[in-house]
């Protein structure tokens, strides 16, 4: 059974979605990637995991009061905060990708009781950078938003595959998987994501030296075709060495959980049993 329904929350109504049974597993999704993004990877989930996803505030059916409001990554954590309280009371395990990662390291500071294990997929967090290379890739973000404002959609996904090292053929990637065609609605909420989320990142107030005290399991993951040297996977890398543990690898790369659903549920599931 498939609940899909709304919550209130500051400025926005978010969209949820929830599935199947078991202990409780809440997906944050990366880039313009909505409650329905990691559908091939849920459905190998929800025969023991009650799979939680949402659209993002800005993202498809989670509209904003204001439309032209911009966000920041401490609403989008407040939102999953509220979102979690309004649906149990006890800690649930938690995959962040990409964006939705650095989401959950901010849960893991603020709100370490909701959150028992976070599976952070190489979060697009510059702060866990030494300072110089941080604001190398500050600087590349907003870049990349002029690119997009100047050149559009085209021009600018083939310089952030570039900047997070994904390979846009995925010559790797799992056969029969569900279609995920452009349409109008993927078109605004990729313009929502660069325009506005892309600010978020760069202007992200995440503190890091906290996540060193956190009551939270944090484990760093990494795509094993994510290159070692972009920025994705040295965030990663980093994070687990604030941490004090090793990456975790999973199948694929940056968007493995999309194109290699089926390895990424077994891996998945291996992480959280661990």
């Amino acid at each position: 059974m498939t609940i899909s329904s709304s919550l209130r929350v500051p400025g926005a109504d978010l969209h949820y979605r929830i599935r199947g049974s078991g202990p409780m597993l809440l997906i944050s999704q990366s880039g313009e990637g909505d409650a329905d993004r990691s559908v091939d990877l849920v459905d190998r989930l929800v025969e023991d995991h009650t799979v939680v996803t949402y659209d993002r505030r800005g993202l498809s059916r989670s509209v904003l009061d204001d439309a032209g409001a911009g966000v920041t990554m401490a609403e989008h954590a407040d939102d999953v905060h509220r979102l979690l309280a309004s649906l149990t009371d006890e800690p649930v395990a938690m995959l962040g990708c990409s964006l939705g990662a650095v989401i959950g390291l901010h849960l893991a500071v603020d709100h370490p009781e909701q959150i028992s294990t976070l599976i952070a997929h190489e979060p697009v967090a510059p702060r866990l950078l030494p300072e110089a290379e941080r604001g190398h890739h500050e600087r590349e973000l907003a870049e990349l938003q002029e690119v997009y404002r100047r050149e559009g959609l085209a021009a600018a996904f083939k310089l952030i595959a570039e900047v997070l090292g994904i390979d846009p053929s995925d010559p790797t990637a799992e056969p029969d998987r569900t279609p995920a065609p452009m349409t109008d609605t993927r078109r605004a909420n990729f313009d929502f994501f660069i325009a506005r989320d892309f600010t978020a990142v760069i202007r992200d107030t995440l503190d890091v030296t906290a996540l060193r005290g956190t009551t939270t399991r944090i484990v760093p993951a990494a795509g094993r075709e994510t290159p070692r040297t972009v920025f994705d996977h040295r965030c990663a890398q980093e994070l687990a060495t604030l941490v004090g543990t090793e990456i975790a690898e999973f199948p694929g790369g940056h968007n493995g959980n999309t194109s290699h659903p089926r390895a990424y549920a077994a891996r998945l599931r291996d992480v959280l049993g661990s």
